[in-house]
This record gives structure tokens, sequence and C-alpha cells, in this order.
């Protein structure tokens, strides 16, 4: 039998994985975007939040509901520190300069998204959930082998987890137009990029596919 990431998602053995969709970095007023003028925040990141709004949140709220449908793990990470000082988080992180406290606003999935009270949330102190948390072991407790991912920033920590999923031998579906980053060069540059490591499907494709399921 030939080895293929171009295998069909099974349920059964499937999680969709929601990266950073919190307040932090998906909400105007999260920590990332605080002390920026609103001439800055339009320059800086217009963009971003136009795209974000109008198509990548709908699309991960589609993602969000058809998963549940076809009776998938549903799980979510966001960036935020075990302490609310911070001095736990990832080197990276600290030299970076931001800290999302322990148990703080910025630290929650965002309303749109707003996790069922028995799906899995997993807070990290590093770009990689399976670096700075336990993702991996809960994932084959639960007998996952095939990863949905979806979430922010596509070239920083959706990056990160595709690597490292597809290294510890999860077959992964990324879903491109569930993912956002701040430009669309990056956008552009990312999904290419990061092609040789998993399957790559839009919303419309996913949903599709998990219909027939």
């Amino acid at each position: 039998m030939a080895l293929s990431r171009e295998i069909p998602l099974d349920p059964k053995h499937t999680a969709l994985l929601f990266i950073d969709v919190q307040n932090f970095s998906a909400d105007r007023k999260g920590a990332e975007f605080a002390n920026l003028s609103d001439a800055e925040m339009t320059e800086k990141y217009g963009w971003y939040f136009d795209e974000l709004d109008n198509r990548v949140i709908p699309n991960m709220q589609r993602l969000q509901t058809a998963c549940r449908a076809a009776g998938l793990e549903v799980m979510y990470t966001t960036i935020e520190s075990l302490t609310l000082d911070g001095r736990d988080r990832s080197l990276d992180y600290k030299i970076t300069g931001f800290n999302v406290p322990k148990g703080s606003w910025d630290g929650k999935v965002i309303d749109a998204l707003k996790p069922d009270e028995d799906e899995i949330v997993l807070p990290k102190s590093s770009s990689s959930v399976f670096v700075s948390t336990h993702i991996d072991y809960v994932l084959r407790n639960l007998g996952v082998k095939q990863l949905v991912i979806s979430g922010l920033i596509t070239d920083q920590c959706v990056e990160s987890a595709i690597r490292d999923a597809c290294d510890l031998g999860y077959l992964v579906t990324q879903v491109t137009d569930a993912c956002l980053t701040y430009s669309p060069a990056r956008q552009e540059n990312s999904i290419s990029t990061i092609n040789g490591y998993c399957r790559q499907r839009t919303t419309d494709a996913l949903v599709a596919e998990l219909a027939k399921a």
C-alpha cells in the first residue's frame, strides 16, 4: 500500500484543533494591539481584521459546526501562561515581550467559537502546542490519528503545530481559508511553503467531505 497524505478523514480517529483564536489576537481590544492609535491599527491590522471578521471566523464557525455534527473531537489551544507574571513562558515569548496571564480575558477563546463544556482547551506558553502542552498524550488517549488544523497565526503558531504534528506521526489537514496571518503576502507564502507537510483543503471542501463520512 502506497503511503500518502491524501487520505480522507475518519471521524472516529480525527480531531479539529483551533489554534490561538482568542481575545488576545482575534479581538481588536486584545492585548496584542494595546497602545495602538486608530490610525496605526488600521495601517497595521486593517486587512487582517477585515479578513478575520468577514471570511475567516465565519469559515471557522462552519468548520466547528460540521466537525461537531460528524462526531470529531473539537479542541482548542490558546496562548496563556501558567502564571500571572508569565515567568513560565518560553524565552522566545519573553523576548517578544507579550504575556497572557493565567485566567485572563485575553487567554479565552473568542465568543464566536466558544467551546462546549466538554471540549478540551489547552493553554500553551510557546509557539508550538506540541512543545508546551501534553496534547500528544491527550490525542493518543483519544485515539486520534488525523488532525484538522485551523487558526492564527498561519506562518507562526499554525505552521509550528503542523510541522510538529507531522513529525509525531499524525496526518494533518490544514483548512487554508480558516487560517490567517497579517498580510496577503505572508498568507500566500505560508500556505505554499507548508504544503509539503500536510493535506490542504478549503472550508467548503472539508465540510463536503465530512458530510459524506
